[in-house]
This record gives C-alpha cells, sequence and structure tokens, in this order.
C-alpha cells in the first residue's frame, strides 16, 4: 500500500491486515500452542519445532504492529487531518463538546455497559474472543485499590462515532468541521467512567484485547451429525484457549502480570501495543468518513449487451461459451442465471455448490424461489468454510426447509468446488448449462475479489459435471471425468501430467511455456515438478499472489521461473494454468491453488477453457497484462525476499487492475 493510493483505502487496507492477523492467531498460531500443549516433538519439513515457528512468529508479528503503528500514528493521521478529517482525543475537545460528549455517553452509551469488579465474591470475568475492554484500577473509600473490568460494546455501538452525531443527538447546531471529526468509542467510555463507579476514585485505566483459537476441531469419522456437530462447535468458539493478550503500552507491569495470570498464559502470548488495539475496527472509520475524494474512485462493472438484463441467458450461452471477468465485469448474470433458471418451466432442475454465501444471498433465494416453483434442487453447502460456517448454517436450514436437496458435504474433505447446473427441456431434448468459476457464488465479494467464470453448455462438460455432482450427492468413488480435473482423486495426477507433456515438447524442441496464476504455491511435489521443467528449459511464469514456497532464479534449478505477486485494489483470486503445449495450447481454471489441503483434502474442480476465443483472451488479455504490471507487481527472489517491478527507463508505472477498469469504462 503505497502513497498513490487513496487515504482511506489506506485506512481500510490497515484493517484488513488487523483482521488477517487476527484470522492467524485464530487458527494457524492456535493450531501450533495445540502442538506444544500436547508435547508435539515431530520435525516438519521446514525443520522448525512447533516452539522454533511460535518464536519466529513472535519476531516477525511485533515488528510488522509496530510499523502498522508508526505508520497510522506518523502518516496516515497527519495526512487525514490535513483533508479535514480528524481522530480526536477527548482532551481535545473544547467544553461544549466535552459537555456534548458526556450527555451522549449517559443517554446513548452508558445503559449498555456492563462493568464487572473482580474480588473474592466475584471472580475474574471470561473475556470472549476479540473483545476489547478496559482494565480499570480503583481506589474505595477505605483505601483499598480495587480492580474492574469493562467490555466495549463494539457490536452494538459503532466503534467510531462522529461528532457530527455527537452534537445532533443533544439537539445543537452542527458547528463548522464536525462531520468528519470522530471519536473511538473507548476513548469516550475511558473518559466517562467515574458514572459508572459512583463513590470510587479511578486511579487508571488501561486497554486489551484477548485473541482465542476458533477453529473447530470435527472428527468427522466420529460424527453420525455434521450439522449438529460444528453447531456444537461454533457454540465453543469462543472459548477457546487464549493464544494472543494485546495490552496498551500505558499499562503498568504488574496489571498486565494480573492479566496473564487470570488468563492462564506466558509472557510469549503478551503483545504491548500503541493503542487503537484491534484495529480491523479501521472498517468503521473507513466507512463514516464523507471525503470521495480519498477513497479508489467508483466505476460500473461492464455488462455485455447480450447479457442486459431481461434477455434470454440460455440463448446468449447456447450461442457461445461465455467469460465473466469479477469484478470488471458485472456479476448480475450469474445471478439471473439462477434467477431465470427458477421461473423458467422448461427448467427441470438447478445444482450448485455454495461455499461462502454472505449474510444477504440473491442465490439462495432465487434457489427457494425455484424450489417453490417445483423444480428439483440440490444444493451443496459446505458447513466448514472457516469463519462462515454460522451463515452457511442458516441458509442451509433454509433450503431444506422449503424443500432443497441439500448436502453438507464429504467426511474429511471441505468442498470448495465453483460450480453451478441447470437442466433444461428443450425442442431436441434435454440440455443443460454450467457456469464454472474460480470464486464464490457471493456478490459482495465478486466486487472485491478478481474472479473468473464461464457459462458453457458444451455437452462434454456439462455431462462431467452432472457426474460430478451425482458424486458429491450420492456415492460413485470411482467416477471418471473426460474433462474436469477433479480433486482429491484426479487433480494432482492430472496436473503432474500436463507438466510432464510439456517437458516431453522442451526436450523434443517444440514449444513450451507455463504461466500459473494462483493465490498459494506450497505443494512441495508440484513445486519439484516446477523445478524439473525450468531444467528442461522450459519458460515459466507464476503469479501467485500470496504464499509462494518455490525459489526462483537458482542456479541449475529455478533460473527459468519467474514468480511476480500482484497486491492491489481487488483482491487477486482467479486461478489459470496456461500449457504451450507444443502449439496447441491448452489453459484450465477452476477453485484450486497448488496446495496439499486443496489437491489432497479438498473436492475442486479445474475445467478447461473450451472456446478458441476465450483462450486468446485470458493469454493475450488477462495473463499478459498482469505479467506487464510494473506498479502494483513485485517480483519473487531466490533469497525469498520481493523486489518492485519498475517500469523500463522513461514509461510509465503499468497498473493491471487500473487497465482493466479503464476497458470496462470505455466499453459502456
Amino acid at each position: 500500500m503505497t502513497e498513490d493510493n487513496p487515504l482511506l483505502e489506506r485506512v481500510k487496507f490497515m484493517a484488513i491486515f488487523s483482521n488477517n492477523m487476527d484470522e492467524f492467531f485464530m487458527t494457524r498460531v492456535a493450531g501450533l500452542w495445540s502442538q506444544v500443549d500436547a508435547g508435539v516433538a515431530d520435525v516438519p519439513a521446514d525443520g522448525m519445532l512447533p516452539t522454533e515457528q511460535l518464536d519466529a512468529i513472535r519476531r516477525v508479528v511485533l515488528e510488522l504492529m509496530q510499523r502498522q503503528r508508526e505508520h497510522y500514528h506518523n502518516v496516515l493521521l497527519p495526512a487525514l487531518e490535513a483533508h479535514g478529517v480528524r481522530v480526536l482525543k477527548v482532551e481535545q475537545l473544547s467544553r461544549m463538546e466535552r459537555r456534548a460528549v458526556d450527555k451522549y455517553f449517559r443517554e446513548a452509551i452508558f445503559a449498555v455497559l456492563t462493568p464487572l469488579g473482580v474480588d473474592p465474591g466475584r471472580p475474574f470475568p471470561f473475556i470472549s474472543n476479540l473483545s476489547l475492554s478496559l482494565a480499570v484500577i480503583l481506589q474505595d473509600s477505605n483505601g483499598r485499590q480495587r480492580f474492574a473490568r469493562i467490555k466495549i460494546p463494539t457490536g452494538v455501538i459503532p466503534r467510531v462515532i462522529s461528532m457530527k452525531t455527537i452534537l445532533e443527538h443533544v439537539d445543537r447546531d452542527q458547528p463548522e468541521g464536525t462531520e468528519n471529526s470522530f471519536l473511538f468509542l473507548e476513548d469516550i467510555i475511558a473518559a466517562n467512567l467515574a458514572a459508572l463507579f459512583p463513590g470510587m476514585t479511578i486511579l487508571e485505566s488501561h486497554l486489551f484485547r484477548v485473541t482465542r483459537d476458533a477453529d473447530i476441531d470435527i472428527a468427522e469419522e466420529e460424527a453420525s451429525d455434521l450439522l449438529e456437530t460444528i453447531e456444537t462447535g461454533l457454540r465453543m468458539r469462543p472459548f477457546g484457549q487464549v493464544t494472543r493478550l494485546t495490552v496498551s503500552e500505558s499499562m503498568p507491569e504488574w496489571l498486565r502480570l494480573q492479566l496473564m495470570e487470570n488468563l492462564r498464559i506466558p509472557k510469549s502470548r503478551l503483545y504491548v501495543m500503541q493503542p487503537p488495539l484491534g484495529m480491523a475496527g479501521l472498517f468503521a472509520l473507513y466507512g463514516a468518513v464523507n471525503a470521495p475524494i480519498l477513497h479508489d474512485p467508483g466505476f460500473i462493472a461492464y455488462r455485455s449487451p447480450m447479457l442486459a438484463q431481461g434477455n434470454d441467458i440460455f440463448a446468449a450461452i447456447r450461442e457461445r461459451d461465455i467469460l465473466l471477468h469479477h469484478p470488471y465485469d458485472s456479476f448480475s448474470p450469474v445471478v439471473e442465471f439462477v434467477q431465470q433458471a427458477a421461473r423458467d418451466p422448461r427448467v427441470l432442475a438447478i445444482k450448485c455448490t455454495l461455499y461462502r454465501l454472505g449474510k444477504n444471498s440473491p442465490i439462495v433465494n432465487a434457489l427457494l424461489e425455484a424450489r417453490a416453483n417445483d423444480k428439483q434442487v440440490s444444493a451443496l453447502v459446505e458447513l466448514k468454510a472457516r469463519f462462515d460456517e454460522e451463515n452457511n448454517i442458516t441458509w442451509a436450514r433454509a433450503l431444506e426447509a422449503q424443500g432443497v436437496h441439500v448436502i453438507y458435504g464429504f467426511q474429511g474433505l471441505k468442498t470448495h468446488s465453483k460450480i453451478m447446473l441447470v437442466v433444461r427441456q428443450e425442442a431436441d431434448g434435454l440440455r443443460s448449462y454450467v457456469h464454472l468459476s474460480t470464486g464464490n457464488y457471493n456478490p459482495t465479494t465478486a466486487r472485491i475479489y478478481s474472479d473468473l467464470g464461464v457459462f458453457t453448455c458444451r455437452e462434454d462438460l456439462t455431462n462431467d459435471a452432472l457426474l460430478l455432482f451425482n458424486r458429491l450427492t450420492g456415492f460413485g468413488p470411482s467416477t471418471e471425468y473426460k474433462k474436469l480435473l477433479v480433486a482429491p482423486e484426479y487433480l494432482r495426477s492430472s496436473l503432474v501430467a500436463l507438466i510432464d507433456r510439456e517437458i516431453e515438447h522442451a526436450q523434443a524442441g517444440r514449444a513450451a511455456r507455463l504461466v500459473f496464476k494462483m493465490n498459494s504455491l506450497v505443494d512441495a511435489r508440484i513445486i519439484r515438478k516446477l523445478y524439473e521443467a525450468s531444467q528442461a528449459g522450459i519458460p515459466i511464469d507464476l503469479i501467485v499472489r500470496g504464499i509462494c514456497c518455490l525459489r526462483p532464479g537458482m542456479r541449475g534449478i529455478s533460473e527459468n521461473i519467474r514468480v511476480t505477486s500482484i497486491v492491489g485494489r481487488f483482491l487477486e483470486h482467479t486461478r489459470i494454468y496456461y500449457f504451450r503445449n507444443g502449439g496447441e495450447e491448452e489453459i484450465y481454471m477452476g477453485s484450486a491453488d497448488m496446495m496439499p489441503r486443496n489437491l489432497d483434502r479438498r473436492v475442486e474442480t479445474v475445467f478447461p477453457v473450451e472456446s478458441p476465443a476465450l483462450k486468446i483472451e485470458l493469454r493475450d488479455v488477462i495473463l499478459d497484462k498482469q505479467l506487464s504490471d510494473t506498479h502494483k507487481a513485485r517480483l519473487l527472489q531466490s533469497d525469498g525476499t520481493y523486489i518492485r517491478r519498475l517500469p523500463a527507463p522513461g514509461a510509465a508505472p503499468f497498473d493491471s487492475q487500473s487497465w482493466f477498469i479503464e476497458q470496462t469504462k470505455s466499453e459502456l
């Protein structure tokens, strides 16, 4: 995130970073602590014991969080203030503003708070996961010190409150410049503690925040009812072991030790930070500021005339395969594909996989409408989609209540495939239409994730899709597919065979090249196979947004491999696998990254792009523009570090995502 990004987008990036760090401690770090507590001493492939990994994580996290806070306080806040956006402390307010804040506290906040004292009759309270709290030190009339905890109710009151809201609440005219002036909720509460403890003297107060293990451990082979098992796991999630205690730097050592003792954690789980704690709360600031110039400019997603609202989407698919590149292409045709199917009297059945749905799902509503119209509807709802379990359970129950055939997935496997099938009665018999995608059926993420989807009615692909759904809903571990590469049975071996074929082409002097675009490259066997391809002289471009365990540029091993990471306005989520194949190019897309979990422990679908026109678009436009990026792209070095890819001397930086946006504007 660089200075040429709009200020509020940089604030949002801070929030995203903090949210991702929370999830990291709730899952990955929690897993390592579980290994330590269980006495696991196996040395993994990287040679680091769990305790050594935790020590390394702590060093890096402390450095990153310190850098984050320095940038926030020393760069972002002054820059925001220069644009009229102020994040205030209570002590900065005028006397009139302070009276207004105190009145707002009494009338809009006070009744929601529950101070919890700690003494022999009141044990130390349970601190729930990700809760932000104030540790308050009090003195009674006898001079004895007391301790109390107040939970900051960010779930029911906004974390960031504007002075405009406060002044309007107390019926005052809004002074000039208050619209974009804000206070953190915890600062308002800390300034009004006396109202919560009448007769006590407030000595000091300090913020702290707890992160717990939130991974649901499911013994699926012992679970008779997966839905019930996951619901039980969700109820237990708030009670997981503490993986991180974050305290404000003002908190004295004795109080830190008291918190660690009550939470039963070692000092290695304590993180001392400059407030604000829980900086994922900056999402609230991002959404509250009224300053369009400080946001990324908006754009209207492109919509092909053949997919215009009200047109027959099935006729359009019969005419040709259709590629959608989100968010630059509108996601609406995907929703309308299901809606038209739900209302079309000739549609007999709809089948789909649902991984991350979100809270308000037009896809699910369309499936419910289809069932109300007496169509056969089958939905595999993946209950094990981490941190979306509750949403998915809610939707699964709603679908099941209307008579939809709901499947909760395979024992021991997550179903990560993105596929939707419609069966329609036509003049010449039954015809199936399929949508295959790299992303979820979620309109919200479709606006912020870069994903690809294809509509087709090619018989070989739709027949494979039918076989896959039969495999998902029934039995058939020996199911074979003509076109689809399906994990865990066939995807790994198929990819290895495709790379081997490329090596054979290179060794025979035929055209050979590999271009893979994915989120993560972790799998050791695939990495070794790519090293082998590099040693055969094959030029290899890897576009890997996140984790990449391959090291490019090593003499005699990987000097023909270049690894690019693009982190920009939209999260790069597409998976594309290009094979030069001696001139007979093949391109695959799908849901799978090159990770052991995707290849071996998930149901994934990778599909070939059959249309020559779509192959050209993927090769010469989407992949080419990403490989030409000199603005948001970084190049991985052989030592594991990244450097910026710079434009040629005299050339302007090229931002691939901005280029795609401009294309949508030119096509409107």
